[in-house]
């Protein structure tokens, strides 16, 4: 699946979602319909707009650091983003950004050292997921933060306060990423509340920045 059927999955489900909040809201007060509506948008929005500001390639020994970081958060997957072609893209926002052969593959940020979502629809990689159903995808390629009702599967390796990838059961495709809440036991082990908290989803001014 490459970015053009991700962006078409992402139309779809906020299609989907519209329709769905439509049913939810039909016969209510419009104040009370308001405030349904409201309630679902703003916390959605995660980032300001982002700018690229300078672009430059870095030296061999801030490339070793960068895949260092990189490596203690996907372990054997660094290696899939090796390139004597890196280049940082220093941003307006909290977020550093690094083009490998020209294309938005890696971010850094307060969190720790991470592929982009479009770094791993280039590069996969199998652990640091959490896998949700059909019905939590129109929230997630919103930005909705991941609640527990949604989540279908945890790989081990996710650890509370770390970055993981939110990828869609059918194909397994990446639509978010953000910040785990709990341990993959505790995930596993909880019925509801908020697991993951979003912070760069398909469709976002990180997925769209220019440079």
């Amino acid at each position: 699946m490459c970015a053009r059927e991700i962006l078409k999955t992402w139309r779809e489900a906020r299609t989907r979602q519209g329709q769905y909040l439509s049913s939810c809201t039909q016969g209510m007060p419009h104040c009370l319909k308001c405030f349904f509506m409201a309630g679902r948008e703003i916390p959605w929005g995660r980032m300001a707009k982002i700018t690229g500001r300078k672009r430059h390639s870095i030296r061999k020994t801030q490339a070793a650091t960068l895949f260092e970081a990189l490596r203690a958060q996907i372990g054997e997957s660094a290696d899939l983003f090796r390139s004597d072609r890196l280049e940082l893209l220093t941003t307006n926002s909290g977020f550093s950004l690094y083009l490998i052969d020209k294309k938005l593959q890696i971010m850094e940020s307060e969190h720790g050292v991470f592929p982009t979502l479009r770094g791993l629809l280039e590069h996969p990689v199998p652990g640091r997921r959490i896998v949700v159903d059909a019905g939590a995808v129109p929230f997630v390629v919103n930005g909705a933060d991941i609640m527990r009702p949604g989540i279908v599967a945890v790989t081990d390796d996710v650890l509370a306060q770390q970055l993981v990838q939110v990828v869609e059961e059918r194909h397994g495709k990446p639509l978010a990423i953000g910040i785990a809440l709990y341990d993959a036991g505790e995930i596993r082990e909880r019925t509801t509340g908020k697991m993951v908290k979003t912070i760069h989803y398909v469709g976002d001014d990180l997925w769209n920045v220019e440079f």
